[in-house]
């Protein structure tokens, strides 16, 4: 047996390493990449390392095949097209749909950084009411579409959120034992109609609220706001729904899809089925 040995030379390893490191960023980077296939074309999608129960449902999912044949089954123009639901493969013409679900939900994975601009990737999910921990579809995804909104209208849609939250926190202030005092004083003169007293320990316990929320302002970056001003998005679902990747390629194939006519539930007409593979 005739061996070859070859010689390498030892000159600088700088251009190796930083091809060696560049060969690895693309592996780790194609390791959550993945194509979505329509009749109007394809969407290249990146899932976020950030939120690893969504991403790593969504590649189990992709693996088994689940979502090819399924369709977009409601589309927004201007807000978003949503899919996954595993009862539209073979759904017929105008049956109602949306409801289908894998029988489990995955935790929130809300990330200030991960926002619904244009071509955001986010789970969908059932109301508030009914699922106060905004826990995700375990199957049904959107991608957004989105209008563009500028820095001043952030502002107020950031306060109004902040507002909302801060309300959200009442209940969870009054129950504290620890304000049981209180509660039982803002109580007593809610009963009595003494509005200057009500006013009074209002104020005390808006305190404790704005102290509880306090490090949890809503506020955009920099580069948050350039993106919602250039490219647009649904600012209005931040922090609410689980955005879990993105659209790299394809943002045409989102309005291809949003403008279709649809029937009342917002079904394409025509219907718009995907096949999703590993890249």
């Amino acid at each position: 047996m005739n061996i070859c040995i070859i010689f390498i030379g030892c000159g600088s390893t700088k251009n190796s390493n930083n091809e060696n490191a560049s060969f690895e960023n693309e592996l780790s980077s194609n390791e959550n990449t993945y194509i979505i296939s329509t009749k109007f074309g394809e969407m290249t999608i990146q899932l976020f390392d950030e939120t690893p129960l969504h991403r790593d449902n969504f590649k189990k999912l992709v693996a088994d095949s689940f979502y090819n044949g399924t369709l977009f089954h409601r589309v927004i123009d201007g807000f978003m097209i949503q899919g996954g639901d595993p009862t539209s493969k073979n759904a017929t013409k105008g049956q109602q749909l949306g409801m289908g679900n894998m029988g489990y939900t995955i935790p929130a994975e809300f990330n200030s950084r991960l926002i619904h601009k244009k071509g955001a990737l986010a789970a969908a999910r059932q109301g508030d009411a009914v699922n106060p921990k905004k826990e995700s579809s375990g199957c049904q995804f959107y991608i957004v579409d989105g209008n563009k909104v500028n820095n001043k209208s952030l502002r107020s849609l950031s306060m109004r959120k902040d507002a909302m939250k801060k309300r959200a926190l009442g209940p969870k202030v009054l129950n504290d034992p620890n304000n049981a005092k209180l509660k039982n004083n803002f109580m007593r003169v809610r009963q009595m109609g003494l509005q200057d007293s009500i006013n009074y320990y209002g104020i005390l316990i808006q305190a404790k609220i704005d102290s509880l929320y306090t490090g949890n302002e809503f506020n955009y970056t920099p580069e948050q706001i350039a993106l919602y001003d250039s490219i647009g998005g649904t600012p209005s679902l931040d922090m609410d729904y689980t955005v879990f990747g993105e659209v790299i390629e394809g943002l045409d194939i989102i309005d291809s899809i949003s403008t279709q006519k649809k029937d009342k539930m917002n079904r394409p007409f025509e219907d718009v089925k995907m096949t999703i593979k590993k890249l």
